[in-house]
């Protein structure tokens, strides 16, 4: 919704879609994220030095996690944070630095890295089918954990241009000679289908459906291009066509999002296509634009053939993926990304980072631009004497990465 991919239609996704987002709106997101670190903190020691596979799966987990909350609200608990079981020392965790924090996450992958390189007979007990995402093939968290550096490098656009973008090709160098070479490495969010297993998206549209439609922008981008994607990415609607609702109204007539949306549909966490993406981008800021061009063309084709199931029409390829140095830009690498990452939190992060695409704030807003974070939960005011004080309230202040 902050995006402009979807928009929200009723009841509180209506307040989202006109930026109406309170410090007690926010506690559950917050309490899930801190429950999951915490779960991998427990992990990690469990696991220790004689288990050194669960405890490389478990520091990814941990950094994607971490990650996925300080990009949200900053600057939060992190050294301290999940160790209430010790005593009343950490009853109010202290709140550390982004930039901190998102050395600790580089340190945290690198740590698994090593972990992950061992070998089996190093390990007491070795994963299997507990690991729902790859059922125990370390190679594919090392493909994942590679790809996660990248990422949190490419954040860093802003405050290191250069640098952030040779590491992060170095990173998916390392992805690359691990055995990364198309989507049959994605990690992915795995839902069986039945019972309390159901895809996130699917349970969310039986239950709430005209909580959040299709975007009208977002339709009228990929009509524009004549997208391939477009028809699944969106369900008929009302009328038996594909729409999207405008920006400023609340109409439940349009399309419902129908992409990966099936009970056992799998939702994309850190995938080959949004590495290449993430390739094109660095190597463009590295001004190796041959190498960008090429990485944005298979990006792009990559996408169309996994959400399809068919190659990209070629009359498509020619006008969007046939890039060249000559021809390639930012702007159409992070079009090409925002449409191809469609529902992944991405999105949010690249928009701020570049301002691609360029997208007007809601007419209706209760606040002058597009939110840039959430505010500091309202448990954290009350409970945590080391939250922010006062508590970050203003959602137009960038997150470190994005100053």
């Amino acid at each position: 919704m902050m995006t402009q991919q979807c928009a929200g239609t009723q009841a509180q996704y209506e307040d989202i879609a006109i930026y109406s987002i309170l410090e007690g709106d926010n506690n559950n997101e917050w309490n899930s994220h801190y429950s999951a670190i915490t779960d991998c903190n427990i992990l990690i020691e469990q696991a220790g030095d004689l288990n050194p596979y669960y405890r490389g799966i478990a520091k990814v987990l941990k950094a994607m996690n971490l990650a996925i909350t300080t990009d949200l609200w900053g600057d939060v608990p992190n050294t301290e944070a999940g160790k209430g079981i010790q005593g009343e020392a950490f009853y109010n965790p202290a709140f550390d630095t982004q930039e901190s924090i998102y050395q600790d996450i580089q340190n945290l992958l690198s740590e698994a890295l090593v972990d992950l390189a061992k070998d089996a007979d190093a390990n007491n007990l070795l994963p299997g089918l507990d690991d729902l995402i790859f059922n125990g093939d370390v190679s594919r968290w090392i493909i994942t954990a590679n790809v996660l550096k990248a990422r949190y490098e490419n954040h860093l656009s802003k405050r290191d241009p250069n640098g952030s973008a040779t590491r992060a090709l170095a990173a998916l160098d390392a992805a690359k000679t691990a055995g990364m070479t198309g989507p049959e490495t994605d990690c992915n969010a795995i839902f069986p289908g039945d019972g309390n297993s159901l895809n996130q998206w699917y349970a969310f549209q039986i239950t709430r459906g005209d909580y959040i439609k299709m975007a009208e922008g977002f339709v009228n981008l990929l009509n524009s291009i004549n997208d391939p994607r477009l028809p699944f990415y969106a369900a008929p609607d009302a009328a038996g066509g594909i729409s999207g609702t405008p920006l400023g109204s609340i109409t439940t007539t349009t399309s419902d999002i129908a992409y990966l949306s099936n009970p056992d549909s799998p939702s994309p966490l850190v995938t080959y296509v949004e590495a290449k993406f993430i390739e094109a981008e660095a190597a463009f800021r590295t001004n190796d634009k041959a190498r960008a061009a090429a990485a944005h063309n298979e990006a792009i084709k990559a996408h169309i053939k996994q959400a399809t199931g068919a190659d990209a029409p070629p009359a498509y390829i020619t006008a969007q993926a046939s890039e060249t140095d000559a021809t390639i830009t930012l702007e159409k690498i992070m079009t090409h990304k925002y449409i191809a990452l469609f529902t992944q939190f991405e999105v949010y992060n690249d928009w701020r980072r570049t301002n691609i695409p360029a997208l007007t704030p809601n007419p209706e807003g209760l606040v002058t631009g597009i939110p840039r974070r959430l505010p500091t939960p309202q448990n954290e005011r009350l409970y945590n004497t080391n939250a922010p004080a006062p508590p970050i309230s203003d959602i137009l202040k960038p997150v470190w990465w994005d100053e």
